[in-house]
């Protein structure tokens, strides 16, 4: 270790800090506040070391983000410590059991060993993107569920009536799922016309945050001319990647979205397994993209029989193709992001 560095463990109303020394030491753990008054105090602390000290933050864009806002305007030096390098350092800490100080000692640790960090995330068009995203996919499942809450209760009240409305996606449909209802008296028929009402009313919340999305996206964002990346896909991967300089390689990025697979190697056996870490938004709009590919784009096609004739499942194949995708989506990030500095 090579630097004096400062761990800090984000809660909603507290901030576990630990400062190590250039051996990795503990010189010295405290608690703040998290409140204004507490990150100016962190603020104060920090500048009163008396040597340049590396701040890293878990937590950066939840509940460290305002200290991370606040240390950043100080012109203090401040990176992001992915969840992942604490949890392994942890074990090394030899510390027992699990406390935030020594969560705190853990994060001081991977600050003052790991020099690529990421900065941390500060507002920007990518952290509205992440908001607006994971605000359409609530109401995307909350409007799932009161479908799915629906169907149950057409059942009991109108058997067969999947012969007219088989789906209830449509207007249309729930329109005509209204009028079966008519009539129909009783606490269950009640229930029904309120799931109609929910339905629709998410669908509409989900299509505003859609056009917003769209709209933050824009028409010339690099993302869109990959085939199969519509704006949504384009929202949630600029949304949860951030700024683009947090990854080293596209090799980083693609164990950032849990697609590069793992080493299961044994004696003279040479394999891989499935990645089930990562970020699984990321890991989804990359499925998305890549089953578009796989039905509609020549080269996807040519790609998937490739891996097919080479002896792999369709399952593998098509995460072989995910993985291909990361370079071209990678170029196109930091493309976008070079578009919006100029």
């Amino acid at each position: 270790m090579a630097t004096a560095a400062i761990g800090v463990d984000t809660h909603k109303a507290t901030l576990a800090a630990c400062l190590v020394d250039g051996l990795g030491m503990a010189r010295e753990e405290r608690e703040f506040a998290n409140d204004p008054p507490g990150h100016a105090a962190f603020a104060a602390w920090v500048s009163g070391q008396g040597e340049p000290v590396r701040v890293g933050v878990e937590g950066s864009s939840s509940y460290g983000a305002p200290l991370a806002r606040h240390l950043v305007a100080a012109g203090l030096d401040v990176v992001e410590v992915p969840p992942q390098l604490s949890r392994r350092e942890r074990g090394r800490t030899r510390r027992p059991g699990k406390s935030d100080p020594g969560d705190a000692y853990a994060i001081a640790r991977v600050t003052a060993t790991e020099l690529d960090l990421p900065p941390v995330r500060l507002a920007d068009r990518s952290r509205d993107l992440q908001l607006l995203a994971e605000a359409r996919e609530t109401a995307v499942e909350a409007q799932t569920r009161a479908r799915n809450r629906l169907h149950a209760h057409l059942v009991v009240l109108v058997p067969g009536y999947g012969a007219t409305v088989a789906h209830l996606v449509t207007g249309a449909e729930l329109a005509a799922a209204r009028r079966l209802l008519r009539g129909r008296h009783g606490v269950a028929a009640e229930l029904a016309r309120a799931e109609i009402d929910e339905v629709v009313r998410l669908g509409r919340r989900a299509g505003v945050l859609e056009r917003e999305l769209r709209a933050l996206v824009g028409p010339e964002d690099p993302l869109l001319a990959i085939p199969g990346l519509g704006a949504i896909s384009a929202a949630v991967i600029r949304g949860e990647a951030g700024d683009v300089r947090r990854f080293r390689s596209p090799d980083a990025f693609a164990m950032f979205a849990g697609i590069a697979p793992l080493p299961a190697s044994s004696g003279r056996i040479s394999r891989v397994r499935h990645n089930r870490r990562g970020n699984r938004r990321v890991n989804r709009a990359f499925w998305t993209i890549a089953t578009w590919q796989a039905k509609f784009d020549p080269r996807g096609r040519a790609y998937l029989a490739r891996k097919r004739s080479e002896g792999k499942t369709w399952r593998e194949a098509l995460r072989c193709l995910k993985r291909h995708l990361v370079r071209s989506v990678f170029a196109a990030l930091v493309a976008g992001q070079l578009q919006s500095a100029i």
